[in-house]
């Protein structure tokens, strides 16, 4: 027997409570002081858990939406330069996490590491290109171990919202993926 298809209806009220957690976990985490021990700028991504949870349960179209649609919400609330950084790591973020799931692994804190750093690498390369510099790429090693670190914290975070996220907003014809890591 074939999984019914969930209605359009279904799809846009999943997809909008996504993007809804996904803008409050970003409005949220843009109120947070900088983090001790951290360097200037690196913050944990905590609305990247739902543009990862995206990939793996809804698609890369729909997790390339939400990363599209966040960052308008960014645009809008914080200016042009907020929203290029935003959409720019978002994009480079999701096309990152869906190669390295295409191509070498299925477990969340690989996926969830690639996408971080690749986060971090868009939002340093539109930052170049705004600043008509180079010299800021000084700091990419800083954010290559700071992309590392968040997406290892990003993975276990939605390791532990999985439960939550899975009876809110997966639709009933997708397999649950396993949520297992090693």
């Amino acid at each position: 027997m074939q999984a019914e298809r969930p209605s359009a209806a279904r799809r846009a009220a999943v997809m909008g409570l996504l993007l809804a957690l996904a803008v409050a976990l970003n409005l949220a985490e843009s109120f947070l002081p900088a983090l001790p021990m951290l360097p200037p700028g690196v913050k944990p991504g905590l609305s990247n858990i739902v543009t990862i949870y995206g990939l793996f349960y809804l698609g890369a179209g729909n997790a390339l939406c939400i990363a599209v649609l966040k960052s308008t919400f960014v645009l809008i609330t914080r200016g042009v330069t907020a929203g290029a950084l935003s959409v720019s790591g978002g994009i480079l973020s999701v096309l990152a996490m869906l190669a390295v799931r295409k191509l070498l692994t299925d477990k969340e804190a690989v996926i969830s590491i690639s996408g971080a750093v690749f986060h971090n690498f868009g939002q340093l390369c539109v930052a170049a290109f705004m600043l008509k510099s180079t010299a800021v790429f000084y700091y990419l090693p800083v954010l290559l171990a700071a992309g590392v670190l968040m997406g290892w914290v990003t993975s276990a975070l939605l390791r532990v919202a999985l439960p939550v996220l899975g009876r809110v907003a997966v639709p009933s014809h997708i397999q649950k993926h396993s949520g297992k890591d090693g």
